[in-house]
């Protein structure tokens, strides 16, 4: 199919609607999900009344953002991106709602049912990543990519620092102060959802299939891939070198940087520092993993997926020396520690997303990403779960030596797949 044919014309129309109406929901939606990560591990001690739980509350909301991957992936492939995001917004919503009960009232089980439920707006927020690919052009998909990850950076960089707002919204509703950050989250879900409800039309992944509709290798798509089906996703990455590394790179520089954000607030206040600064390190954290990702896409357009996975390995170890070293409460330290953390976690996401995007037909796609990102998001909650145990038990510092032990893995593993994904680019 040419260029100048109206399909392709109506193609290149709707990824210019695509990807602002994704920015738009990604700041909204980033607002919610950064404000309820600010105060979770917080909460959580506070309702269990055990530090040893503190990371439950997170991992909970990691746990629930890989397992709704599944149903949101089949959703996406039967009937588009718009209502496989518009549905995990509002199970979001949900889940915030029930967070905010959950602190008002004490019960522990109901705040990791909502944090649980929370995790579904986490899926929304990822997936549209992908949403940004189905119409991109090849040479250009890391930095179409990398425009809709940097969105993010708004919404999240103002969460965390909405906290001190968010207690005076508590003070008006009468539930516990820290219970407002909840409350900003339900209101960016569901705005969130209203935006890509009303705007993002036509569907970029039903569009999309149109477009290649007669290439011999989406007629050879098998039916389950077709229909969103995560198992077959994951006989797909097996069985295809640059998809399996792909998947590899974001899990592990997820679960990198899970591991040693989740804890931070939590050094902090061990150190007695205040919530609105721990707002702010975890503010520039988030500034860290978004705010530079257009340049990331554009390294990975020109240089290569993997050379930006090892500088991203690199810059995770070295944020987790930095962390190791770092006195508990507020320091500069661990300031700049949270700052490389997040832009090491750019660096994997960006380039990771951006191969497996291209590593499959468009058919496969809903199946292969949403099984990359269950890999993903289960890995990390497993990560966050051991991170409270382990900073109990040992400490931060030990904490982050492991998380920089793993991104020195990671390198090692793409150093060892250069036949696969060229150092070259």
């Amino acid at each position: 199919m040419t260029q100048t044919d109206p399909l392709s014309l109506q193609a290149e129309a709707a990824q210019r609607r695509t990807i602002p109406t994704l920015m738009g929901s990604q700041t909204l939606g980033g607002i919610g999900v950064a404000a309820g990560i600010a105060v979770g591990a917080i909460v959580a001690a506070d309702v269990s009344g055990s530090d040893a739980l503190s990371g439950l509350a997170t991992t909970t909301q990691v746990l629930g953002g890989a397992l709704f991957t599944v149903p949101v992936a089949a959703l996406m492939a039967t009937r588009g991106r718009r209502v496989g995001l518009v549905t995990a917004y509002l199970i979001g919503a949900v889940g915030a709602f029930l967070a905010i009960t959950a602190t008002a009232t004490g019960q522990f089980w109901l705040l990791l049912l909502g944090t649980t439920l929370f995790g579904a707006s986490t899926t929304a927020n990822s997936q549209a990543r992908y949403a940004a690919t189905d119409l991109a052009p090849p040479q250009r998909r890391g930095r179409q990519l990398s425009w809709v990850v940097w969105a993010t950076t708004i919404g999240s960089v103002l969460g965390p620092n909405l906290i001190g707002p968010g207690r005076r919204i508590a003070d008006v509703l009468g539930i516990p102060a820290l219970a407002g950050a909840w409350v900003l989250s339900f209101v960016g879900f569901g705005l969130a959802a209203l935006l890509l409800q009303v705007l993002l039309r036509p569907d970029p992944l039903l569009l999309s299939r149109r477009l290649h509709a007669g290439e011999p290798e989406e007629q050879a798509v098998p039916v389950t891939a077709r229909r969103g089906s995560v198992a077959q996703g994951l006989r797909l990455i097996r069985v295809t070198p640059a998809a399996l590394w792909g998947t590899v790179a974001l899990t592990v520089g997820h679960v990198v940087m899970v591991a040693v954000m989740v804890m931070t607030p939590l050094h902090m206040r061990h150190g007695q520092a205040e919530i609105e600064l721990i707002g702010l390190v975890i503010s520039l954290h988030i500034l860290g993993m978004y705010g530079l990702s257009p340049v990331v896409g554009q390294l990975t357009d020109r240089l290569g997926a993997a050379r930006v996975v090892l500088v991203g390995a690199g810059i995770l170890v070295l944020a987790s020396v930095l962390a190791a070293l770092s006195s508990s409460g507020h320091s500069t330290t661990l300031t700049v520690a949270l700052v490389l953390l997040g832009l090491g976690w750019s660096c994997t996401m960006v380039a990771g997303s951006g191969t497996i995007a291209g590593s499959v037909p468009v058919a496969e796609r809903a199946a292969v990403q949403g099984a990359a990102d269950l890999v993903m998001g289960l890995s990390a909650a497993l990560a966050g779960a051991l991170a409270g145990v382990v900073m109990d038990l040992l400490g931060y510092a030990v904490l982050a030596g492991l998380a920089g032990a793993a991104a020195l893995a990671l390198a090692a593993f793409t150093v060892s797949r250069t036949s696969v994904v060229s150092l070259k680019g």
